[in-house]
């Protein structure tokens, strides 16, 4: 790629001219040009695919090409200074702390990819963030992975970043445990069709909905201004313009966090969290900035950084899963009667069976993979021919083409496991750590602490739940709730031997450990610290090898976020299973989760969390009609390039119809939409429209995955109001119909064919 370098400078009638009096840099890729000043500001942002260029950086609004973070003093520091060596690509910024700080500069085919080298002194700076880049953008904001984006057909740009490695992560340097706080932001993708309301502005805050533990009344609010926000990624200042940022952090020292993924809800507030010292620092910290027509962002520019730069690609048909060809809904067993299931899926053309009748599977490291026995003896999958083992139906499921999964918890340990009890681990996360004062024999409830400060506090930041309040002494598990107010500083209502563990003599001076928990309601379980945490990850790799697994709905997703780490923690986990998986030799893991996040965007391949009513109505033709669910949903995951999920739905029973399917069908297409398909045998062979269902919805799958479906075609399909009929004429061809709501009344809208390359 060549270097679009350009120094404008003061005109002197001499021949050597110092770098300090250049006013700027200019770099530029195949889409898209950016200046920066020799303060190390970006003044200038163009689309350079038109003519004239468009700005897209505000004229009163550079944006600072990194900032240093000191989170003791709650101080950001802008650079003052910048000179650029072009032999080396290198930039050196001065900041006003005393700090320098040399990054890399280099502008690819389709991004500039820019790398900390050194920052020296530190002088206290212990987070370091790209940005935040400013944009003149007020369309939709991707908070997950940080993007801007204008859709309109008279701009159709946008502009990105993207993490290079592990230790940058999405967000603000400032963001308290590295996972942004969820909740409503008030911003309107398009002032013209949906105006604010005069009582609210952009960028407003607003808690979710709800009691804070039921998470389908998370989603409170079905107007279009009020934004669900995954991430800080991307934020709106008051004029509704888009900026962008990633950060990454010196991990090394211990430090101390009040914590809550819902900071604004009383049934979620902070815990105190003495954050696990981790040997990870910001040097090496890498990320892309891009810009490029929105339209073909995804595939020509995103994917390219993620192959370029050796990030996750996963694929499913031979392709990446982002890839709107390739997103394809799931079967969801429901009933435990499966013999035919596997026919099922296979007609459908789907690709995957959620087992999700089975219940929870709980990471238990002491049965080494083997969910069902060394020998495989144990038959949970029933058939009326005979019950079966994972590992027997997967290798049916095998034999079309087709894998089979199940529903962890995610890094709960659960109570009866190997790391929980009752043997609990040694390495396990912990809220707080403090001192035995006085010795305790098997029967003492005395229990009697060097200092109590923040023991007051219940469990998880997460629910709260009181029953999961515990202590760790030695290899005892002890429950209390609260702690005396005056000497000697006492826990209250102690049970010994909690969750089955063994009571035993602790000595004056052993160490307490006020435990990291998760949240109850089924979810009750322990937090593994990180070392534990990938132990646990390469568990779910060997899992999937001996059962033949290669699909799991992470429940409790968010339970990642419990060590402090963020959305560290959660890129670890899920690299470190992926990374154990390809060396057991499983080519490939789908999973969806509780939640959608940086740390797994790239690894995720879908998000069918939830359903029913709550995600998309097919009879009502909308997203969401009992809560705000669908819409909220729908708008972070097409904001953030990732498949818009439809959530467990859609039930085949004695009065489904063949119309219902082709609308869901031409939904999930046009939106570019994922769902899981509960099957529950009984009711799909009550169905007198059966035959005629599985016919339709895999005319539209194979449709869909040959990419036969132009955008502006799509743009028509995402009409609810409208209805459509979908024949096949050959392998490589098929018409499309549109008709009334009944099915009735067909006509020809369009003829498809196969695109190039699929």
């Amino acid at each position: 790629m060549k270097l679009n370098f350009i120094k404008i400078v003061i005109v002197f009638f001499i021949t050597t001219i110092p770098i300090s009096v250049f006013a700027q840099y200019n770099f530029s890729t195949d889409y898209f040009k950016i200046q920066i000043s020799n303060k190390g500001w970006i003044t200038s942002m163009k689309n350079i695919t038109v003519k004239p260029n468009r700005e897209f950086s505000p004229t009163d609004k550079p944006s600072p090409v990194m900032s240093l973070y000191d989170s003791k003093k709650n101080v950001y520091y802008q650079p003052t200074n910048a000179t650029y060596t072009k032999a080396s690509q290198t930039m050196v910024l001065k900041y006003p702390n005393g700090s320098v700080a040399t990054i890399s500069i280099e502008p690819k085919k389709k991004y500039f990819k820019l790398t900390l080298q050194s920052l020296s002194p530190r002088n206290g700076i212990d987070v370091i963030q790209w940005g935040n880049y400013h944009t003149n953008i007020t369309n939709l904001m991707g908070e997950i992975i940080g993007v801007a984006r204008d859709t309109s057909k008279t701009v159709n740009y946008a502009i990105g970043m993207f993490a290079l490695n592990d230790k940058t992560i999405s967000g603000l340097a400032e963001t308290v445990g590295d996972a942004a706080p969820f909740q409503y932001i008030i911003h309107t993708p398009d002032a013209k069709r949906f105006p604010l309301p005069k009582d609210l502005h952009e960028g407003q805050i607003f808690t979710l909905g709800g009691d804070g533990i039921s998470d389908v009344a998370f989603y409170a609010h079905k107007e279009p201004w009020y934004r669900i926000m995954y991430g800080n990624a991307a934020l709106v200042d008051k004029k509704g313009q888009i900026s962008i940022a990633y950060q990454s952090r010196d991990r090394s020292s211990e430090r101390e966090i009040y914590f809550s993924l819902m900071p604004l809800m009383e049934a979620n507030k902070p815990n105190h969290l003495q954050v696990q010292p981790l040997p990870v620092n910001y040097i090496g910290s890498s990320v892309a900035l891009w810009g490029s027509p929105d339209s073909t962002a995804l595939l020509d520019v995103i994917q390219k950084i993620v192959l370029a730069e050796k990030l996750p690609h996963p694929t499913i048909n031979g392709k990446w899963v982002k890839d709107p060809a390739a997103f394809v809904p799931d079967a969801l067993t429901s009933g435990n009667l499966n013999d035919s299931i596997i026919s099922y899926t296979s007609r459908l053309g789907f690709k995957t069976i959620s087992l999700y009748d089975q219940g929870f599977l709980r990471a238990d490291r002491g049965n080494n993979g083997y969910i069902d026995g060394k020998n495989f003896e144990r038959k949970p999958i029933k058939l009326t021919t005979g019950n079966v083992s994972h590992k027997e139906f997967s290798d049916m499921a095998a034999k079309k083409g087709i894998m089979i999964g199940r529903t962890p918890i995610t890094n709960s340990l659960a109570p009866g496991t190997m790391d929980a009890s009752p043997m609990p681990s040694d390495s396990l996360c912990y809220q707080q750590k403090r001192l035995l004062v006085k010795s305790i024999s098997v029967t003492d409830t005395v229990i009697l602490v060097d200092d109590p400060t923040y023991l007051e506090e219940i469990a998880s930041w997460e629910g709260h739940s009181a029953h999961l309040n515990m202590v760790k002494i030695g290899k005892e598990l002890i429950y209390y709730k609260g702690v005396s107010k005056d000497k000697p500083y006492r826990l209250l209502n102690v049970k010994r031997g909690y969750w089955k563990t063994t009571p035993s003599n602790h000595a004056n001076r052993d160490t307490i450990y006020k435990l990291q928990v998760t949240v109850g309601g089924g979810y009750d379980g322990l937090v593994p610290n990180i070392q534990l945490q990938d132990k646990i990850a390469e568990h779910f790799a060997e899992i999937c090898k001996i059962n033949g697994l290669s699909y799991y709905d992470f429940d409790g997703q968010e339970f990642l976020f419990n060590t402090g780490h963020g959305y560290y923690s959660t890129k670890r986990f899920f690299g470190k299973m992926f990374e154990k998986a390809k060396k057991l030799g499983v080519p490939y893991i789908r999973f969806t989760g509780a939640t959608l996040s940086e740390g797994s965007w790239h690894y995720q391949s879908i998000w069918n969390v939830g359903g029913g009513k709550n995600l998309y109505d097919a009879e009502t033709r909308e997203w969401g009609s009992s809560t705000s669910q669908g819409k909220d949903l729908r708008d972070v995951t097409y904001a953030n390039y990732f498949p818009v999920g439809m959530g467990g739905n859609f039930p085949i029973n004695a009065k489904s119809k063949v119309e219902e399917y082709e609308h869901i069908q031409a939904i999930s297409v046009g939106v570019g939409t994922t769902y899981s398909l509960r099957l529950n045998q009984k009711d799909v062979e009550s169905c007198p429209q059966k035959d005629a269902i599985f016919k339709a919805i895999r005319t539209w799958e194979d449709a869909r995955a040959a990419n036969a479906f132009p955008i502006w075609v799509k743009d028509q399909l995402s009409d609810p109001s409208q209805s459509f009929h979908l024949e096949s004429v050959d392998a490589n061809n098929w018409n499309l119909y549109k008709t009334n709501r009944d099915g009735s009344n067909k006509k020809m809208f369009v003829k498809l064919k196969r695109a190039v390359g699929y």
